[in-house]
């Protein structure tokens, strides 16, 4: 039986780890042809990709869930949305990026629900009420879904540029109170 999952800080060591995990769920998306989202190459081929990678895990609060000692998942937590497409919220606010979990070789362990629930009980730690995520919510809309399951609600739907391709790319604000 496997050590059960554990949920540690993370930082810049982390971004060899959380590189290989974009790049293990590029492959699992381009499998079943699904490259809407993030497209075909690995992130740790992309430039702007690793320097994302990078910027997050050294200047956000990255968190990083291991079972049996290996990186399994991770999201990092930051004041807001960042960058120029999604406006700050109007009050206090965790915003959720680089959600990643490895699917393929950790099926049905919860890694990302369980990271998405320690997101909460961190922003509701802070004095923050209010936890806000982006998504990609082309194809058939599953990751908006997924996100809707865990309790958050859509708020703002956007298009922003494709990274590889320049094409548009449809994606939806979700917020939850915690």
């Amino acid at each position: 039986m496997s050590d059960p999952m554990q949920i540690r800080p993370g930082g810049a060591d982390d971004v060899p780890a959380v590189l290989a995990l974009f790049d293990g769920a590029v492959e699992w998306l381009v499998s079943q042809g699904r490259t809407g989202q993030w497209g075909t190459t690995p992130w740790s081929e992309n430039p702007k990709a690793v320097a994302l990678v990078e910027k997050y895990l050294t200047t956000g609060e990255p968190w990083i869930a291991e079972i049996d000692g290996e990186v399994v998942g991770t999201v990092t937590l930051t004041d807001g949305p960042g960058g120029d497409i999604i406006p700050e919220a109007d009050e206090p606010e965790r915003y959720i990026h680089l959600l990643v979990a490895d699917h393929r070789r950790f099926p049905g362990r919860g890694v990302g629900r369980a990271l998405l629930a320690h997101a909460a009980e961190e922003t509701r730690r802070q004095g923050v009420s209010l936890l806000r995520v982006d998504c990609y919510a082309g194809d058939d809309g599953k990751l908006v879904a997924y996100y809707e399951s865990n309790g958050f609600e859509r708020t703002t739907p956007f298009t922003a540029d494709n990274r590889e391709t320049g094409d548009a790319w449809p994606g939806q604000v979700l917020a939850r109170r915690v």
